[in-house]
């Protein structure tokens, strides 16, 4: 069984659109392009001669298992390599993660509170600058208007 599959790009005439639509209507396309589209394509196909196909299907069969098998093999070895590049991850977050406890038990958490400081001076200054943010601190102090640009 042979597959086929034919493009047909078409464009009507603008001159003419008018009576194309009247007379064929909006579907145009289906009514008219698609029976010439299936006359067009069986005069092409009944030109060639399939006795060639026919006499040489082992060969043709043969070429389609070996690049089906040639397809699997790419297959597998893709699989492979996203396998090896996960433990190179996995072994690269596994390497930071001790690099990172390892410095927090030498030096303490300091260094992380100073991140957590820098992060949230950061937050606030992008959010300052935002003229639809209300501050609104959870303690007793209760402080509005720290927006003067509204």
């Amino acid at each position: 069984m042979v597959n086929l599959t034919l493009l047909v790009l078409s464009r009507l005439d603008v001159n003419r659109l008018s009576a194309i639509v009247q007379n064929l209507g909006l579907e145009y396309e289906k009514k008219v392009l698609h029976s010439i589209r299936n006359e067009v394509l069986k005069a092409v196909v009944a030109q060639f001669n399939t006795d060639p196909l026919l006499t040489e299907r082992p060969h043709f069969s043969a070429l389609v298992a070996q690049q089906e098998a040639e397809r699997s093999k790419f297959v597998v070895m893709k699989a492979e390599q996203e396998r090896r590049a996960a433990i190179i991850r996995d072994k690269g977050e596994s390497e930071s993660a001790k690099l990172i406890s390892y410095v927090i038990s030498s030096a303490g958490i300091g260094l992380i509170e100073l991140r957590k400081i820098e992060a949230s001076r950061e937050v606030a200054a992008t959010l300052a600058k935002t003229p639809n943010v209300s501050y609104l601190p959870g303690g007793k102090n209760l402080l509005l208007g720290l927006n003067p640009q509204r």
